[in-house]
């Protein structure tokens, strides 16, 4: 795996897609700077040896060109804090002013282009746009691994502009890594965790997980489809009628597999979906007309703990319940502790971005895992055995001009 450190950047300039879509308040203040936070280090290599970078990202949905609630512009104050260096802006990612900014940057500079997405090139992956940004840079580095199942132009079709001066950074680096551990070669036992509303959003993960997990611990409103196609009653429980037949499915395939499915033996549940209406504690396979599971119960609570506690490989990817709701919080909460304890007791513990990342972030565990992922659709994909284009560009020979 080519990354940045296979480079010298000395009088180099470093083309870089970073992924800065970052959440931002009716001020335009950053609520949440993780995903700039954690570019820093690629960034700071190229500029430590002697280079310059342009950076490029996407910043939200434009529908129809520039919008300013989606200008870049409003990172680059925060960009200069986290680097400590002189950053320049681009009103426009392509065109004269960033051409001429980008060839008098100096080593130590960084260049921050205007919104990608402005342009609806960058979506489509056209190879003329593609081209225009790749004479930027010496070297093109891409670092965006929440946009690496995307085939867009600055995060794929760009890389067949650069021939072998080409690579990843430390982000992307980190999250293929940590993900190989997982499904290349994990230390037994492996657990899975898996959650989330759909068992539909889950499908193909779930399939592959078989081939490499000893035990797969389904939480979330997806649980519901796999009881009822046991013949469980789920009351108002969220479920998928045509699902059910792959649910069954699914359970067989893991049987003859030898792989041991956990569904959620009891649930905390509602008589609607509010954090104030009535609550109990249920059966999962009689939950009452009128009633639904929103989380799952002590007792599988405890069947998870000790599953999570004797891993020694553990993926997260989906909530155990509407966590949001303080009444519905324990079941993800307590998993969360138990992945936790798991990885002080020497497991390797992978969060697999979105709702599992938030619950570790909100339980104050981000310190106690071992990983927690950047790309939360990319790495859903990486795991169903996708090829995912952003990794294929570097990595791909044929793309080596």
């Amino acid at each position: 795996m080519q990354t940045v450190d296979n480079f010298n950047f000395q009088d180099k300039k470093a083309i870089i897609r970073v992924d800065f879509n970052v959440p931002l308040n009716a001020s335009m203040e950053i609520t949440d700077d993780a995903r700039m936070s954690a570019a820093v280090p690629t960034i700071k290599k190229v500029l430590n040896d002697g280079g310059s970078a342009i950076l490029m990202s996407h910043l939200g949905r434009p529908k129809n060109g520039p919008e300013d609630i989606y200008s870049l512009k409003h990172v680059v104050s925060h960009l200069t804090k986290l680097t400590g260096a002189s950053v320049l802006f681009a009103n426009d990612c392509i065109g004269q002013e960033a051409t001429n900014l980008a060839n008098d940057l100096k080593p130590g500079e960084i260049l921050l282009l205007e919104n990608l997405r402005f342009y609806s090139e960058e979506k489509s992956g056209d190879a003329g746009f593609a081209e225009k940004l790749s004479k930027y840079g010496d070297i093109y580095v891409n670092d965006a691994f929440g946009t690496a199942h995307r085939a867009h132009a600055s995060t794929s079709v760009i890389a067949q502009f650069f021939g072998s001066n080409k690579c990843f950074g430390y982000i992307m680096a980190n999250e293929i890594g940590n993900a190989n551990k997982v499904i290349a070669d994990p230390e037994k036992p492996f657990t899975a965790i898996v959650g989330g509303a759909k068992v539909s959003d889950k499908l193909l993960i779930l399939e592959n997980l078989m081939n490499v997990a000893d035990s797969i611990l389904i939480g979330g409103g997806m649980a519901y489809t796999f009881i009822a196609a046991q013949g469980g009653k789920i009351g108002n429980s969220l479920f998928e009628q045509d699902r059910v037949g792959l649910a069954l499915e699914l359970l067989e395939k893991a049987k003859a597999k030898g792989v041991s499915i956990f569904l959620p033996t009891d649930s905390v549940c509602a008589d609607g979906f509010s954090n104030d209406g009535g609550v109990q504690t249920c059966q999962s396979n009689e939950i009452p007309d009128g009633w639904m599971g929103l989380d799952i119960g002590p007792d599988a609570v405890e069947q998870y703990s000790n599953e999570i506690l004797r891993s020694k490989t553990i993926l997260w990817n989906g909530p155990m319940g509407v966590f949001e709701f303080s009444n519905f919080e324990n079941g993800t909460k307590s998993v969360a502790l138990s992945v936790a304890g798991a990885t002080s007791d020497g497991a390797f513990s992978l969060i697999g971005g979105g709702d599992s990342a938030a619950a570790i972030k909100q339980f104050n565990l981000i310190d106690e895992v071992s990983y927690v992922s950047t790309g939360g659709g990319a790495l859903l994909e990486y795991f169903e055995g996708k090829e995912l284009p952003g990794i294929a560009a570097i990595t791909s020979s044929a793309q080596n001009g």
